[in-house]
């Protein structure tokens, strides 16, 4: 992989991680788009993305760094009234958090081989990321009124709800933050809190995929190595400006917020469909 195609690759990772528009779908649609086979059939390739998701995660780590302290300190903390308030409050939300994890991690496990498959399917993103963009558009038609919620107001079986439509991303095409927003605002969650839950709960399943497919790079292809970690900074900062934007946004558009996306997704879904049928 030379230095263009990683960092076209890298810069489309750190947008559309937080965009709910599929990264994996549009890192499948790549190499697809401009001819790049030998990528695409590469076994490093898998691992190649994770590592882009590592910078993904890292600059939601950084962005959200006062909230994960704020989180660990809310295990061993101990004070006055008021602070044990916001302490219980920053303890579930943490709990919550592990709790929406869990069901990717079972679902993952169990067909990680089967969902590695999908990744050599341009026309399963393709699909898929249409069915993202109606979802997207359906969303914003329910939602009438705005959600009043913070998320550590979600019940332990709706963050489970939550960690199973998060699932749904292992298929490219699902957007991750997607799918668990529209969870979030259909619990009646504020746009904002639904989108700062989702970004907070991308951290420890991208890192928990990190730990399992990065030593793979390393055995398939060491020659990646280096390119992957250019393209995992890359990619990192992409995601940071992605996260700083799409906080305002969410918080300044509480009506339709999610349309232009689904419009987009249903765009390029059913676009590049057709492309394919035609080329």
């Amino acid at each position: 992989m030379h230095l263009m195609q990683t960092l076209i690759f890298a810069l489309v990772q750190g947008i559309t991680e937080l965009f709910p528009i599929s990264s994996v779908g549009h890192g499948v649609l790549i190499p697809y788009l401009f001819h790049w086979p030998n990528i695409q059939s590469s076994p490093a390739f898998l691992p190649f993305i994770v590592m882009l998701h590592v910078g993904t995660a890292v600059a939601l780590f950084i962005y959200f760094l006062k909230d994960w302290l704020f989180f660990i300190r809310s295990v061993f903390a101990k004070g006055s009234a008021g602070k044990l308030k916001s302490t219980r409050i920053a303890r579930k939300e943490f709990v919550l958090l592990i709790v929406a994890t869990i069901p990717a991690v079972i679902i993952g496990g169990l067909g990680a081989k089967k969902i590695a498959v999908l990744f050599a399917t341009p026309q399963v993103a393709m699909v898929f990321l249409f069915v993202n963009g109606l979802i997207l558009i359906w969303a914003d038609r329910l939602l009438r009124k705005t959600g009043t919620k913070n998320a550590n107001q979600l019940t332990f079986g709706q963050a489970i709800v939550i960690g199973v439509l998060q699932s749904l991303a292992l298929i490219p095409g699902f957007s991750r933050s997607a799918m668990t927003m529209v969870g979030g605002l259909l619990y009646g969650l504020r746009y904002e809190a639904a989108a700062r839950f989702s970004f907070l709960l991308a951290t420890p399943i991208i890192l928990g995929a990190a730990v399992k497919e990065l030593p793979k790079l390393h055995h398939a292809a060491p020659s990646m190595v280096h390119m992957a970690l250019l393209g995992g900074v890359v990619a990192g900062i992409a995601a940071y400006f992605s996260t700083w934007f799409l906080m305002r946004y969410f918080k300044t558009h509480e009506v339709k917020a999610l349309r232009p996306f689904g419009i987009y997704c249903i765009v390029v879904g059913l676009g590049t469909l057709l492309y394919s049928f035609i080329a």
